[in-house]
């Protein structure tokens, strides 16, 4: 799908111009020629980048980009005059991804396009299976708290789960039983103080035992790990 950007510039012929060579890249572009509409567009369309100019007719470019950045962090590029230093500062203060003077090379405009959006789509890309933890064929599923050996369902308590996903999130490290104790049982916890052993025995029964592969290693005198 193409990326979406809008363009708000007040100077007709300069948001043509602009929006002729974005959409020869390939992108989909809308243009507003004042600051008011286009903020409105920004809080009621799905934009992926802005390109916002700084002397605009109702609202100027500072107080749209202000308003923006209360409720989004979509990518904005500010377009600015050549000799508008203190413009430029409070535009990045304020929170824009970048600028650019007037007049500039198309080709500099799309390379500080094609950067903002390469930034977005990595930060807002979800990390492959990060719910998902894993050791040899032991998987745990933190979304639908789940927890299976070779694709087999193991039913654990949710006291058994979170030990099991603490250990797992924490692969190859030793942790001590006062460590699983508070990550698991918390600060507060007044109960007997083997819990962490007791339920360890109960963990290994139903995994270690069923699939007949030693899952959760005992470090003597220090405390319990998964490799």
């Amino acid at each position: 799908m193409s990326d979406r950007i809008l363009i708000i510039e007040d100077e007709e012929k300069i948001a043509r111009f602009i929006e002729l060579e974005l959409a020869h890249e390939g992108y989909k572009i809308q243009k507003s020629f004042n600051g008011r509409e286009g903020l409105e567009m920004v809080e009621n369309g799905h934009f992926d980048l802005v390109l916002l100019d700084i002397m605009l007719p109702e609202l100027n470019g500072l107080e749209v980009l202000r308003r923006i950045r209360r409720t989004s962090e979509i990518p904005v590029i500010m377009l600015t005059a050549r000799d508008a230093v203190m413009d430029k500062v409070s535009g990045l203060d304020m929170g824009a991804d970048d600028y650019i003077t007037k007049p500039f090379a198309i080709e500099e405009l799309l390379a500080r396009i094609r950067v903002c959006l390469k930034r977005k789509h990595i930060e807002t890309a979800p990390e492959e299976n990060s719910y998902i933890l894993k050791a040899g064929r032991l998987s745990l599923d933190k979304s639908s708290h789940q927890v299976s050996y070779d694709g087999k369902p193991i039913e654990l308590t949710n006291r058994e789960f979170i030990l099991l996903e603490v250990l797992l999130e924490n692969r190859s490290i030793v942790l001590s039983r006062d460590t699983l104790l508070e990550r698991v049982w918390g600060f507060d916890y007044m109960g007997e103080t083997n819990v962490v052993d007791v339920y360890i025995h109960y963990l290994r029964n139903k995994i270690d035992d069923t699939v007949g592969e030693k899952i959760i290693e005992t470090v003597r005198g220090v405390g319990y790990m998964i490799k």
